[in-house]
C-alpha cells in the first residue's frame, strides 16, 4: 500500500472511532465525588453500568487531532450517529466520507479516487487489539471497552479514583480500569499486551453535563505496536440529541478500492 493510501486509511479510522465518543446521555448522575474506600468492586462495577448511556440519535460537530510522531492532522467534521447502528461522517466539502454499521467500515476519499469497503479488521490493527462496533462505542463514552462483568476484580482507591484490577490475570490482556466517583464512568482504562509491546491507554479529562447529557470534556487516545505511537485528541462542538435524521451515502463510480494486507498495515 503506498504513502497515501495509508495515511487515507489512518485518517479516516480516527474519525471513525472519535465519532463514537459523541454519544453519552446518562439514565441515573452520583456527582458527590466521594470516595468509599469500603465499596466492593462489585458494587462499583454495578454502580458503572446503571450509569451506561442511553439516546436514539445524535448530530453535531467535532475537532480530531491525530499525530505519529511523524505527521500530524487535525480536522473538523460534522457527523450523524443513530445508537448501535449507524455512524455517519463527513469531512468539509464532502471531500471524505464515511458510513459505519456493526458489520461495516466504509468511506471514500475525494481527493484520492479511492475507497474502502469492508469490516473492523483495519481498526483492530490500528490499535493493536481485536475490536468491534460495541467496543469501539464505550472505549469512547466512558464505558469499560471489556466487560466487567465477565470476570471478578479487586478494588482498591489510588489517585482520587476506583482502580479496578482482575483478581486472576487474563489470558490475552493486562488491563487496568480506573473509575471516577463523580459519575461512576471511567477516568482510565489501559489494555496492553507486553509480549507483543501493545499499549492502548485512553484518559478521559472530566466530563460535562449537557442538559440531561453526560459528555467527556476531553479524550486523549494513544495506541503503541512496537515502535510505533500514535496519539487521538477529542475535543466536542454543536452536540444535539434525539433528532430525525437520514444517512445518505453512495461510493462513487470510478474509484479505485483499497486493498489491505496484512504487511501494509
Amino acid at each position: 500500500m503506498n504513502l497515501s493510501c495509508r495515511s487515507s486509511l489512518r485518517y479516516i479510522s480516527i474519525a471513525i472511532v472519535a465519532m463514537l465518543a459523541l454519544s453519552c446521555k446518562t439514565k441515573k448522575v452520583i456527582a458527590d465525588g466521594t470516595l468509599d474506600e469500603s465499596l466492593s468492586a462489585k458494587a462499583i462495577i454495578r454502580t458503572h453500568y446503571d450509569n451506561a448511556i442511553d439516546f436514539k440519535t445524535l448530530s453535531g460537530k467535532m475537532r480530531i487531532d491525530y499525530s505519529d510522531g511523524e505527521d500530524s492532522q487535525g480536522v473538523s467534521v460534522s457527523l450523524r450517529m443513530k445508537k448501535d447502528e449507524a455512524i455517519w461522517i463527513s469531512a468539509p466539502f464532502g471531500v471524505v466520507k464515511a458510513y459505519i454499521t456493526p458489520g461495516r467500515v466504509s468511506f471514500y476519499n475525494k481527493l484520492q479516487n479511492e475507497y474502502f469497503d469492508g469490516d473492523f479488521a483495519y481498526l483492530s490493527k490500528f490499535v493493536g487489539m481485536e475490536l468491534d462496533f460495541e467496543q469501539v462505542q464505550n472505549l469512547l463514552l466512558g464505558q469499560a471497552l471489556l466487560d466487567l462483568k465477565d470476570v471478578k476484580y479487586d478494588a482498591t482507591v489510588a489517585g482520587g479514583n476506583y482502580h479496578l484490577k482482575p483478581k486472576r490475570p487474563l489470558n490475552l490482556f493486562k488491563v487496568l480500569f480506573q473509575v471516577e466517583p463523580d459519575n461512576y464512568k471511567m477516568a482510565s482504562q489501559q489494555l496492553s499486551q507486553p509480549l507483543k509491546k501493545r499499549l492502548l491507554q485512553i484518559n478521559y479529562n472530566g466530563y460535562q453535563k449537557i442538559d440531561n447529557w453526560l459528555l467527556p470534556l476531553r479524550i486523549a487516545i494513544a495506541a503503541i505496536d512496537n515502535d510505533e505511537r500514535s496519539t487521538i485528541n477529542i475535543e466536542y462542538r454543536n452536540v444535539d440529541f434525539d433528532r430525525p435524521m437520514r444517512f445518505p451515502y453512495q461510493i462513487p463510480n470510478g474509484f479505485d478500492e483499497i486493498k489491505l494486507k496484512d504487511d501494509a498495515l
